[in-house]
């Protein structure tokens, strides 16, 4: 039992040192000194009666203790956010903050016009996003609302499929008119191919797909799919591309479309906690919609 009852503060410092593991860190996420931040540690350990954190040459190491209260210490963290959202969201015209996690490509070519609608019906609502290809982890509240490629396995979330869409092989018309066409997956192996770096986990689900291709393979090689798509369209070689991006650029050709494609499906899901705070569930159900016309699209113009 907790000799004294530790105030939020406390907690918040504490949880920061966990995902930074380090005071100085933690400081920095925080706007915080960092002697303040070891104080309130230490002030949380002299009322629950155990130590957290133990000091390692790769810096601060949580005990069994720290592990145990960590999840209870995230539920305060996400009822602190839900209450300060419950309030701000009296009114649109305030500043409410909604964070999107996204893949790269999602992000970065399918979203800025959906967000740029959106925009321009709530002016009031600052939009974050996260551009990453890692799964953002929603039960932390490290997003609000996570436009995922995979279903979200996760408990205690809301999740609705958009749709899906088509990736194949395309190269730029360039590329092909000085190379050629292949004329089947064989012949593949006479080309600038486009693909990942260290990611091994990628190249074993393209070979599960039927690109039976190896690191050593490819001639450009990248774990940035924004990059794979910019070597793309400056004629390097033959790479993967969803093909509703690719329509959007007539010199950017698919390439074997009868032999090799599979589809992605298109995810959004939030913490069922948020569903009752107005800006968030209104930006997804906004989301869900424009993402859904996108995969339509898709299928009605399919090469």
């Amino acid at each position: 039992m907790a000799k004294t009852d530790p105030g939020w503060e406390l907690y918040r410092s504490f949880l920061a040192v966990m995902r930074e593991g380090s005071l100085s860190g933690a400081a920095r996420t925080l706007g915080l000194a960092q002697p303040t931040v070891g104080r309130h540690v230490q002030e949380l350990e002299s009322s629950l009666g155990t130590a957290l954190f133990t000091r390692g040459q790769s810096g601060l190491r949580p005990t069994d203790a720290a592990h145990t209260l960590e999840p209870y210490a995230q539920t305060m963290a996400g009822a602190a956010t839900a209450l300060i959202r419950a309030i701000s969201e009296k009114s649109f015209e305030a500043r409410t903050v909604v964070r999107i996690a996204a893949s790269e490509i999602i992000g970065a070519e399918v979203l800025p016009p959906i967000l740029t609608d959106f925009r321009g019906r709530h002016p009031g609502i600052v939009v974050e996003l996260s551009l990453s290809d890692r799964t953002e982890d929603l039960l932390r509240r490290e997003a609000d609302i996570a436009v995922r490629m995979i279903r979200p396995k996760q408990g205690s979330l809301v999740a609705r499929r958009a749709g899906s869409v088509t990736v194949g092989l395309h190269a730029h018309r360039r590329y092909l008119y000085e190379r050629g066409q292949p004329g089947n997956m064989a012949q593949l192996s006479q080309h600038a191919m486009i693909g990942f770096d260290r990611e091994t986990t990628s190249i074993r689900a393209l070979q599960r797909v039927g690109l039976k291709l190896r690191r050593d393979d490819f001639a450009f090689r990248t774990d940035s799919h924004l990059a794979q798509l910019a070597a793309i369209r400056a004629g390097f070689g033959i790479g993967l591309c969803q093909t509703a991006i690719a329509r959007r650029d007539p010199d950017v050709i698919r390439v074997l479309p009868d032999n090799f494609g599979f589809n992605l499906e298109i995810w959004i899901a939030m913490h069922e906690d948020l569903r009752a705070t107005l800006p968030i569930r209104t930006l997804f159900a906004h989301l869900a919609a424009a993402l859904s016309d996108y995969a339509r699209t898709k299928r009605r113009g399919e090469r």
